[in-house]
């Protein structure tokens, strides 16, 4: 059974770029600024600098990718405060912390929020007419998951 929360027209974007594509992503963010600043915004450290310093955007700011942002992002997806994320990874560079990375798109699913990975699929996601209206995310009901490890911990 999945519960449904229905998000306002205000969305909780997180925005997020490896150092070979925070280019493109400001490139992306720039072309979409004005539809973005309608939504709040957060992103890992470098990539809210950057935002903010060379879009003049208002960044929810959390700690840089490899120290943690990345597990950040991941939480506040969990907890339901995110309602996609934008993430420019690069497939063609190992990052030292692709364990991290792994996890967060992993959680995205987890989770049934929309993520991009690129531009295209970005483009995609901002232009639906659910990006503007409200809209019932059905977020996946894990109380039976939950409670048969409360159980099997229970016995052990």
């Amino acid at each position: 059974m999945e519960s449904q929360e229905t998000s306002s027209a205000t969305r909780h974007i997180a925005l997020v770029a490896h150092d070979n594509r925070k280019s493109d992503l400001l490139d992306w963010v720039e072309y979409n600024r004005d539809l973005l600043r309608t939504h709040k915004l957060y992103a890992t450290g470098t990539t809210g600098r950057l935002l903010e310093e060379k879009l003049g955007l208002t960044v929810n700011k959390l700690q840089s990718g490899p120290l943690g942002g990345d597990q950040q992002i991941g939480a506040l997806i969990t907890s339901g405060t995110i309602d996609a994320m934008i993430f420019f990874w690069d497939p063609l560079q190992p990052q030292p912390h692709d364990p991290d990375v792994k996890a967060l798109l992993r959680i995205a699913v987890v989770w049934n929020i929309p993520v991009a990975c690129n531009r295209t699929s970005a483009d995609f996601i901002v232009s639906s007419p659910l990006m503007n209206a409200p809209h019932a995310n059905n977020r996946p009901d894990y109380d039976s998951h939950t409670n048969r490890l409360e159980a099997a911990i229970d016995e052990a």
